[in-house]
């Protein structure tokens, strides 16, 4: 009977153990990290979160970065079987971009507070996730890297910046460089915070520029036949008051060095502004997923780059925006299951 119980008890530790491990908030630590524009991440870290199972080559690791000031939290509804990475084949690394308020951002940074932290770039945000990678979970090579707006955005950089690391690339509602319709939207959301009296140079006491910025999104992360057939007239006005609460949740100086890294980010910036040479470096295989009628990041710089790559293309025609792929989903994930087969 003790051999019994002692084998309960030693199979509710292993069980306890896999589930500390696994879809719980962890963190990295990369030291003092060096940003490319010279400037330093003092104490910097990386937040992630892993789902499945990391097989003994090390050969089924998808790495996930977070959308404009998502976490990686928010990524885990993409993740099981059936869903858009079935973690019952692949190990997923769900990472926490820098100055989304996990990783090191100017709302937790204790050497660096609010906006005396330092501007990031795209670029540096992926290369935070390559030390993440290499030295702290010694993966050198990864199945995938994928990920959807922003997380989209780091996935056209990581194609460029580490070519041979990954076999496939999947950059979901993303751009390799931001239209001038693009940079309007995020500069808006800049004015909307600096021009609120609240803001104070960014030692405010309550969240400013949030009914701006929640009136913004309200209007561009889907379409006006979608707003309309979801939002009544006489409910417009609630509609914006959820909208903020959507606002709220990310702190406005994060938000500040996330758009500014946004609206900086060119893959072709080392290349002499050519989106030839950049593309020639990508190496991956290559899905690009767009919505024809997103007016969040205008999809032709997208497919303008998978042309030079001669990549796949899924072009989604819904009424959803840039929220098309998830309203999609039942499409989308078959058609990235699909991709990764070998």
């Amino acid at each position: 009977m003790r051999n019994v119980i002692g084998l309960i008890w030693l199979l509710l530790a292993l069980s306890l153990s896999a589930f500390t491990q696994e879809e719980v908030q962890q963190f990295a630590s990369l030291g003092d990290f060096k940003l490319e524009s010279g400037e330093v991440v003092r104490d910097c870290r990386i937040g992630y979160r892993v789902y499945g199972h990391l097989d003994a080559g090390k050969s089924n690791g998808i790495l996930f970065p977070s959308w404009f000031g998502g976490t990686s939290k928010e990524l885990e509804g993409y993740f099981g079987p059936g869903k858009l990475v079935d973690t019952s084949v692949y190990y997923v690394i769900a990472v926490d971009a820098l100055a989304n308020g996990v990783s090191s951002s100017p709302s937790n940074s204790t050497l660096q507070p609010r906006m005396k932290f330092p501007r990031i770039s795209i670029r540096d945000m992926v290369n935070s996730q390559y030390l993440l990678l290499t030295e702290k979970l010694q993966i050198h090579h990864l199945k995938a890297v994928m990920g959807d707006s922003m997380g989209g955005m780091q996935t056209f950089q990581w194609m460029v910046s580490y070519p041979e690391f990954m076999e496939y690339a999947i950059p979901i509602a993303g751009s390799p460089r931001l239209s001038a319709y693009d940079l309007t939207l995020f500069q808006l959301q800049l004015d909307a915070i600096r021009n609120d009296p609240a803001w104070n140079h960014g030692d405010y006491a309550q969240q400013p520029g949030v009914t701006t910025i929640a009136e913004a999104e309200a209007l561009t992360l889907t379409t006006p036949e979608n707003y309309n057939r979801e939002v009544s007239r006489d409910k417009f006005l609630d509609a914006i008051e959820e909208s903020k609460k959507g606002v709220t949740g990310i702190d406005a100086n994060d938000r500040i060095r996330q758009a500014e890294a946004m609206m900086a980010h060119d893959v072709s910036a080392p290349y002499g502004g050519s989106m030839e040479r950049a593309a020639a470096r990508v190496r991956a295989k290559v899905l690009v997923i767009v919505d024809m009628h997103d007016h969040y990041v205008a999809p032709g710089a997208a497919v303008d780059f998978a042309r030079l790559l001669h990549a796949q293309v899924l072009t989604l025609d819904n009424d959803c925006g840039h929220n098309g792929p998830e309203c999609d989903m039942r499409n989308v994930a078959p058609k990235v299951a699909a991709f990764l087969k070998p």
